[in-house]
């Protein structure tokens, strides 16, 4: 059979015919088997059916690695993802705790030092000689002796004054009325040594009494009690007697924080659900005004001395200041943005202090609603405050016991006072006798009343 060279293909199929053919043969023969007229022979097309090497195009490394780079999948989170953390709380927040410096006037994050300050006093020092910055020194040194050297002794310590916590004070008359989580108030005489006790108001709220107001003049008091229950004193004939009610629904959390005007007239209080109401105590105690916030809880409230203004300190943080003649909302304050335990009105009227559970004292301008400072030092939630008669300091309580004297000229903590480590829920000061140093009272869950003084004087 000839071959044709043209076609290899059909010559391997007739010689695959012909070794099928041949089923005698234990084993495949040479070239022998095949007719010698055969143009191609196996081995020959082998070659052809069956290369030795494959040569491929190969790229190198180097001229891919940029493409590799940009195939490489960025990690990227998904909108659910962000929602699940964000819903989680651990989001990115934004940052809301802003105020203006007090030097400088630009805006700051609140309790850190203002970066535009620090800035100047760093070239300034820089620029100065060694000597300068030597006197610089020692002027700091003296002026923080002479800042701190405020000092307050522990005067007298009504041991066991109530069988549970004490959770507020009131001054009013020469006396400190006491109210705690029994159903009693107590009174005892400030003009007294050993402060005895005067008198007792057996009864008043059953399942006891959270908050106490006194007026200016020491001749009405405000008390209200877990169970919703306001009552309202009267100082007559050399003792405190009942003159009425203010009711309201008389729920639990109706009348929360209480406050009275100077002269004893308005009553303040707030809600559960963060209204401000405001009564006329004479007569037949009516409301007269209402004010709406965010339905934040009503934490603390407190009026002017002028009368004219109410703030009150709310569950979520915020601070709010209402004008009482027109009904309306005067001031919005920023700055704190956890529970607000108390707030307080300076005596001229023009600051208000507000602390709570931010562990700071934040001070505001009452005419702009500007935050104007911030007292640090505290290392607790802070229940209670009380400006001196003067202005010229703040008094403040710590859940962790401690209580600390504030200057307000000079922003700074000029005493410290720790004799307990339970909770301070109460803090007051007394008005300064003739011839007498300041002095101030605190009580708390230790369930007594101290008594404090200035170091120097009477």
């Amino acid at each position: 059979m000839a071959l044709n060279a043209s076609r290899p293909f059909e010559a391997l199929r007739a010689c695959m015919q012909q070794l099928a053919l041949s089923t005698s043969a234990p084993r495949l023969q040479p070239l022998s088997i095949y007719p010698s007229s055969y143009s191609y022979t196996i081995p020959r097309l082998l070659p052809i059916l069956f290369p030795t090497s494959i040569s491929l195009a190969i790229p190198t490394l180097g001229s891919i690695w940029e493409s590799i780079l940009r195939a490489v999948p960025k990690k990227k989170t998904s909108h659910r993802k962000k929602r699940q953390r964000f819903l989680a709380g651990k989001a990115l927040k934004d940052v809301t705790e802003l105020n203006k410096c007090s030097a400088c006037g630009n805006t700051k994050k609140a309790h850190l030092l203002c970066p535009y300050c620090v800035r100047e006093i760093k070239d300034m020092w820089i620029g100065r000689g060694t000597k300068d910055i030597e006197e610089a020194r020692r002027e700091a040194m003296k002026e923080s002796k002479t800042t701190m050297s405020k000092q307050y002794l522990t005067t007298y310590t009504i041991d066991d004054a109530h069988i549970t916590d004490i959770f507020s004070l009131a001054v009013a008359s020469g006396q400190i009325i006491s109210a705690s989580g029994s159903s009693s108030l107590k009174v005892h005489s400030t003009d007294e040594q050993e402060f005895p006790l005067k008198q007792t108001l057996e009864k008043v709220h059953r399942l006891g009494c959270h908050h106490l107001s006194a007026s200016k003049d020491g001749l009405k008091l405000a008390s209200t009690g877990f169970e919703g229950q306001c009552i309202l004193w009267d100082y007559k004939d050399g003792e405190w007697k009942e003159g009425g009610k203010i009711v309201h629904g008389n729920k639990a959390g109706e009348i929360w924080a209480i406050a009275l005007s100077q002269d004893g007239r308005y009553l303040a209080s707030t809600t559960y659900d963060g209204r401000i109401n405001v009564w006329d105590t004479s007569g037949e105690r009516q409301q007269i005004q209402s004010f709406e916030t965010k339905g934040s809880y009503g934490m603390t409230i407190d009026i002017s001395p002028d009368g004219t203004l109410t703030a009150s300190g709310h569950q979520n943080g915020s601070v709010y200041i209402f004008k009482n003649e027109l009904g309306r909302l005067y001031h919005s304050l920023p700055g704190l943005v956890k529970p607000v335990r108390a707030v307080a009105f300076s005596p001229a009227g023009k600051l208000l202090a507000a602390a709570g559970d931010s562990k700071v004292i934040a001070l505001y301008d009452v005419s702009s609603g500007e935050q104007i400072a911030n007292l640090t030092g505290h290392g607790a939630w802070i229940f209670s405050i009380d400006w001196s008669f003067t202005g010229e300091y703040l008094l403040s309580g710590a859940f962790d016991g401690k209580i600390k004297v504030w200057s307000i000229d000079t922003r700074n903590c000029v005493a410290t006072h720790t004799e307990t480590d339970k909770t301070i829920w109460a803090v007051k000061w007394l008005p300064k006798a003739t011839g007498k140093s300041e002095m101030f009272a605190a009580a708390g869950a230790n369930r007594s009343i101290s008594f404090y003084r200035e170091a120097t004087g009477g």
